[in-house]
């Protein structure tokens, strides 16, 4: 049992308080629990309780064992002088006050089974225990709390771009740029196209907006990818622009060996998704502009829908010759665009701009984009979990990445539900 558990359980009253006792048999009642404590101190402030014939009001301490209050050292701290009961899984010792009387200790025993069903969802199941439990749910629960899921999750990732527009001071332009650029890396490439990004503004690339072979040289550039001596024409253009480029306004280009190619679909390799990022910023000028005036799904989805210059459509990187394939951006990719990168920077615009008919375009979005599909996805399916959509497959990531692949079952609703009430076992 870990000490957060006993918190848990002292915090929700997951214990029998009638008949309790103090460990030298003295009667006990919990007239008021007190209020969890975030911060340094005593673990609940304010408690008042009734121990034998006389009412004491202070904090409450807990610990796994008694002697933990002195492994912790607070016999030597003075704002756990006020502790009124001393709260323990295990008694192995007394504890005094700096008085030298004894501090009330109570051994907590957590409702029948409580400890057991914690301890399963604990040790991480396969898949995700508590599912088997959400069929007999309250009705209409897992709909409420799906929307805090995907709420925090809207917040957290536009914590990142409101980060990123304070960084830039204030240039929403370039914060989008620099977000949409990460998201063409996807996981594997995310970090050489963050670095990318940063070491070329978008105000640099707006300068060349009406020269595409100028963009694509900035771009592979920067990238590091027009190290090698060029053996082909078109590669040879875009070295001799990025020279004259990189001289003009002092750019410096990243490391190359950032990039990784291994295990990775040709059509996802660096250079595919440089030249197509290249695409969109030679076609959507102000981008950031276009997405807030855009009306509808179908005009979002337009912005992104782009292919590459024609060198691409038999190549995969420079120099190495390939069949003959247009390399668009497909539907599935467009989509995962509007889901990780749109629909978080509208919610970002709309918290710093207090504009709440942006958030909701934001959450309209994704509820008219289908769901994402990938392992974790996969996984809630498999237990019959419903997702429709990408309000749904969104909700679900954040469960799973934020509270089961965490093990933060004692912050999590669903476990709530099931730790609390016997009869969903």
């Amino acid at each position: 049992m870990k000490e957060a558990f006993l918190h848990y359980i002292w915090q929700y009253k997951l214990f029998c308080p009638s008949q309790l006792r103090t460990t030298d048999g003295t009667a006990i009642e919990i007239i008021d629990y007190g209020k969890k404590n975030s911060n340094a101190g005593p673990d609940f402030f304010n408690a008042k309780v009734k121990i034998g014939d006389m009412i004491w009001v202070g904090n409450i301490e807990i610990h796994l064992l008694s002697s933990d209050w002195m492994r912790h050292r607070h016999d030597q701290d003075r704002r756990y002088d006020n502790v009124i009961l001393h709260v323990v899984k295990e008694h192995d010792r007394e504890i005094f006050r700096p008085d030298g009387d004894p501090i009330p200790t109570l051994v907590l025993q957590p409702y029948p089974g409580l400890q057991e069903r914690y301890e399963a969802m604990a040790m991480g199941a396969p898949l995700i225990l508590c599912a088997n439990y959400w069929e007999k749910l309250p009705d209409g629960f897992m709909r409420i709390y799906m929307n805090q899921l995907l709420t925090e999750r809207l917040c957290r990732k536009s914590a990142a771009i409101i980060e990123k527009v304070e960084q830039t001071k204030g240039d929403w332009e370039e914060a989008f740029y620099q977000t949409l650029s990460i998201a063409f890396g996807q996981s594997t490439n995310a970090l050489p196209f963050e670095k990318l990004s940063q070491s070329l503004p978008i105000k640099l690339i707006s300068k060349q907006h009406d020269n595409l072979t100028q963009i694509e040289a900035m771009l592979f550039g920067q990238a590091g990818l027009l190290d090698n001596t060029p053996t082909e024409p078109y590669e040879k253009r875009l070295k001799q622009e990025y020279d004259f480029l990189q001289n003009k306004f002092g750019l410096k280009s990243i490391d190359k060996n950032l990039w990784v190619y291994a295990k990775m679909r040709p059509s996802n390799f660096p250079h595919i998704k440089i030249a197509q990022l290249a695409q969109i910023l030679y076609k959507r000028q102000n981008l950031f502009s276009c997405l807030l005036e855009a009306k509808g799904i179908e005009e979002l989805k337009s912005l992104f829908e782009v292919s590459t210059s024609p060198y691409w459509e038999c190549h995969y990187s420079f120099g190495n010759e390939s069949a003959f394939r247009t390399k668009r951006m497909g539907e599935t990719n467009i989509d995962l665009l509007l889901i990780n990168v749109v629909a978080p920077l509208l919610f970002a615009y709309a918290q710093k701009r207090g504009n709440p008919d942006l958030a909701e375009k934001a959450i309209d979005l994704l509820t008219h984009l289908p769901a994402e599909r990938n392992s974790i996805i996969s996984q809630w399916k498999s237990l019959n979990v419903v997702c429709k959509n990408a309000y749904d497959s969104q909700a679900l990531l954040e469960l799973k990445k934020q509270y089961c692949n965490e093990k933060k079952c004692l912050r999590c609703a669903i476990a709530h539900q099931v730790l609390k009430n016997y009869e969903l076992g």
